[in-house]
């Protein structure tokens, strides 16, 4: 499959993602625009799609920066890095939001935990050779 089209699978598991995050925890919330061209739907995957841009952006810029926490805390400092790049989500959209930086840790763990799961389950990693 073509990297695009990796990336388009990825953003539509991502929506499907923060559907069942918004759906298990009342901290994190998205709110649908009924009147949108693709509906309620539309607005999952365009916050789906904002996240896979932040993560792939400054993801790895707030990882490389917190490496040696990350390393003192023997990677729990990434549940913080998660929940930075969630709220950094919620600032760049108006139509997700989250109730603090506690509600952003949990969101964060839970958007990482069940993008885990889809990743054993669709193995969308680009191999080399």
């Amino acid at each position: 499959m073509a990297t695009i089209g990796k990336f388009v699978v990825r953003v539509a598991v991502l929506a499907v993602i923060f559907y069942a995050v918004t759906q298990l925890y009342d901290g994190i919330r998205i709110l649908g625009n009924d009147d949108a061209l693709f509906g309620i739907t539309g607005t999952y995957l365009w916050i789906a799609l904002i996240f896979a841009v932040v993560n792939s952006i400054v993801g790895p810029v707030l990882r490389l920066l917190s490496l040696p926490f990350v390393v003192l805390t023997l990677g729990l400092f990434l549940l913080v890095v998660n929940a930075a790049l969630l709220g950094l989500t919620a600032l760049l959209s108006e139509r997700l939001e989250v109730d603090g930086f506690w509600a952003a840790l949990v969101g964060g763990l839970l958007i990482a935990v069940f993008s885990w799961i889809a990743e054993l389950l669709l193995p969308l990693k680009v191999r080399a050779g």
